[in-house]
């Protein structure tokens, strides 16, 4: 079985509203009263547990209570009732410089904070050139932290709590701080931590981030917990609360729009026009139908297509406005196809989502996910890995072998 890095059980947590306050001795004497308060949950019973090992995501709106439960998670906050129980060492990086003094230099710092995080200073002097060379800010080390920018402190900080070697770590929102070349270098980090056998508990707003990173996930709203899950699953459901007229159709489909016109359904059809098995080949000549009902008459109506690979990331988009295929108008029922003259994909499972929108694209009639898949085998050409298929070609300069 596998084990539990962190317990989450009935946590609540409040905190108090003031609506009008007493700023002077004088003020409360002549209101005779307190200052008026009410109290705002900021978690309402939350319980569940995350797996050793696992990249765990907190996911949902602002004011969902992702980062007070992160800070309870790190006993920054204590709930009112229920309780947190962990099992390891924590190191966490939920503000950014948490744990800086801003007049020490960057040298002091990496001495002073990993000191709050339980490293000892034999430790710190045998990783104190891996913390500096992972940060990048080799130049300013010995720079007092108020010089530097928030994506240094980012790096010096992140680095330092990494370093503590946790077999908890807890991440909020700061890796945005970053530049693309951190963020790769933390997501990396976060792959050889997980296969180290470590736990990352993150919030981030960035769902493509969260889809590549977590494995299992919690979706907040309001205080409570409305899911627990397959990263996937999780992430892409609290995606579709966020839209418009969702709702789940007869065939167990989510959708979403206005409803005007609505996708009937996707087929996938092959090189002769006929209904394509789910399985195809690399290299096959395919056409997505996509079959629609108008209500009413819809001017300039734009078709789209959207395709993700199993574990959910996006690989492809394309609708007729930007090919410049324009459609004058729909009304009542009909179909249009999209013809992919070579699918360039390695083998694996591709989900095709379908849509009808208006000409700004800002509207949606109707969007259905997971509305065609195939499963792609081995073709022509062959390669090594990956998503795609690009036909590379290997030569020696000069023609010699």
């Amino acid at each position: 079985m596998t084990e539990t890095a962190v317990t989450v059980d009935h946590v609540s947590k409040s905190f108090k509203i003031y609506k009008e306050l007493n700023r002077t001795l004088k003020s409360a004497l002549l209101r005779r009263r307190r200052s008026v308060s009410e109290d705002f949950p900021a978690l309402n019973d939350v319980s569940f547990e995350i797996p050793q090992g696992s990249t765990f995501a907190l996911v949902g709106d602002n004011g969902s209570g992702k980062s007070t439960l992160l800070k309870c998670m790190a006993k920054i906050l204590v709930p009112n009732t229920g309780s947190i129980t962990t099992h390891g060492r924590m190191a966490a990086m939920l503000e950014v410089g948490s744990g800086f003094h801003p007049e020490l230099s960057g040298r002091e710092n990496i001495y002073l904070n990993g000191s709050i995080l339980g490293m000892t200073h034999q430790e710190l002097d045998s990783r104190f050139d891996e913390i500096v060379a992972f940060s990048g800010v080799e130049e300013f080390i010995d720079q007092p932290v108020k010089n530097y920018s928030s994506g240094m402190y980012v790096r010096l900080g992140f680095s330092v709590a990494i370093h503590t070697e946790p077999d908890i770590l807890l991440v909020d929102e700061i890796l945005a701080v970053g530049d693309a070349s951190f963020q790769d270098k933390c997501s990396k980090k976060f792959a050889d931590l997980r296969n180290d056998g470590k736990t990352v508990v993150v919030v981030s707003h960035s769902v493509p981030q969260l889809r590549a990173m977590a494995d299992q996930a919690a979706w907040l709203e309001n205080g409570r917990l409305v899911e627990v899950g397959p990263a996937r699953t999780v992430i892409e459901r609290y995606g579709d609360s966020t839209k418009t007229g969702v709702r789940i159709d007869s065939d167990g489909k989510v959708r979403w729009g206005s409803g005007e016109a609505t996708v009937e359904r996707v087929e996938v059809l092959d090189a002769e026009g006929q209904p394509a098995d789910y399985l195809v080949a690399t290299g096959d000549r395919i056409t997505l139908r996509l079959h629609y009902s108008a209500k009413n008459r819809i001017e300039k109506p734009v078709f789209g297509f959207s395709m993700e690979s199993i574990d959910g990331t996006y690989l492809w988009g394309n609708n007729t406005r930007d090919l410049e295929y324009h459609v004058d108008h729909i009304e009542g029922t009909g179909a249009i196809d999209l013809t992919i003259p070579r699918l360039n994909l390695q083998p694996g499972q591709f989900i095709f989502h379908g849509s009808i929108v208006n000409t700004t694209t800002e509207h949606v009639y109707d969007y259905v996910r997971e509305a065609a898949g195939i499963g792609v085998k081995r073709g022509t050409p062959f390669e090594s890995g990956g998503y795609v298929i690009l036909d590379g070609r290997w030569s020696t300069p000069g023609g010699a072998r």
